[in-house]
């Protein structure tokens, strides 16, 4: 795989953008991603699926077309969390429940070994999972069918042995939505939610199966787009310096890739090209986006133009990237 010297400036770029596409077979559209855009990753959605023989031969053409376009491997993810967040469906094994039926170590084991070893083998290497939100005892929230169940500790304890059950079959896992949003009432997808729980509440609970989950060598967290207004008031954690810059990776210590939500949910209220700047200014790595659209190339300009300003922490970076697909 090439080093980060060795990739021109646009293929750094691509590197940072996960996208979501149309169709179920490389189209003219996805060579152009890869080609032109040189995106570093892609992700599925039902739209993209009919069956695993067509998902494997589908994955296997766009690594086939990245490693000819001389790209390092793509990331080729998916929201495969059991419950009523999952992509794949059977003759795939279904967890229909989802993680509130996880409450044992053995049973979380089970759905990470067992996942891991069927989203690789149909050509994924990156699962969005496994959700690391915490929902306080009694509250019902827009999370409430797709938490661990129990305190904190126990989260983050079944949390890790999703993420290593993962891992230890060549899927990559992303712990999400940091800095948690189990407290939530509003859905992200539609507008923007606030939350105005004492830092230090969210010290004491919600950032605990997080903590665990880094002490544990978490390979990639995802960001919400909340705005948790006593750490910033001003953005939502996607594109907060505070919360990433500032808790994440200051106080917490993490230094693996960092990825928002999608930008196409309604919580993003600026525009692409600002969305972008804050991406580069609060040291978040990836950016995600789920549908296609002309703001691909918007972000790509502008993440383009950052790095040519700031090229030190750009190929911090794009070298974290780097260095997780080495592991896959």
């Amino acid at each position: 795989m090439k080093t980060f010297s060795e990739l021109t400036l646009d293929e750094q770029v691509g590197q940072r953008l996960l996208v979501g596409f149309d169709g179920t077979e490389l189209t003219g559209d996805l060579r152009y991603l890869i080609d032109t855009l040189k995106v570093g990753g892609v992700i599925l959605f039902t739209r993209n699926i009919e069956s695993p023989e067509q998902v494997k031969e589908l994955a296997d053409a766009l690594q086939g077309y990245a490693a000819s376009c001389g790209l390092p491997p793509l990331f080729v993810a998916v929201d495969q969390e059991g419950g009523v967040v999952a992509r794949m469906k059977e003759p795939l094994t279904v967890f229909p429940e989802g993680a509130p039926a996880l409450n044992t170590v053995e049973a979380a084991q089970h759905f990470g070994r067992t996942t891991g070893i069927e989203l690789s083998g149909v050509g994924f290497n990156m699962d969005m999972a496994p959700v690391l939100d915490v929902q306080p005892d009694g509250f019902s929230g827009v999370m409430e069918k797709r938490v661990f169940p129990g305190a904190p500790e126990d989260v983050g304890t079944l949390g890790v042995q999703v993420m290593a059950c993962l891992e230890a079959e060549g899927v990559l896992s992303v712990v999400k939505h940091f800095p948690g949003i189990g407290r939530t009432t509003l859905d992200s997808h539609l507008t923007l939610p606030e939350l105005d729980t004492p830092f230090a509440e969210l010290m004491g609970a919600d950032l605990l199966p997080f903590d665990t989950a880094f002490q544990a060598g978490a390979s990639a967290v995802m960001l919400s787009h909340i705005r948790y207004t006593d750490i910033d008031r001003e953005w939502n954690a996607s594109l907060s310096p505070e919360i990433v810059k500032g808790l994440l990776r200051g106080r917490m210590g993490y230094n693996g890739v960092v990825m928002t939500d999608d930008l196409d949910m309604k919580a993003i209220t600026c525009d692409m090209e600002t969305a972008a700047r804050q991406i580069f200014l609060s040291d978040v790595d990836i950016a995600l986006i789920c549908h296609r659209s002309d703001r691909y190339e918007t972000l790509a300009e502008t993440l383009k133009a950052m790095a040519e300003k700031f090229p030190g922490s750009h190929a911090i970076s794009v070298g974290r990237i780097l260095a997780l697909k080495e592991k896959i």
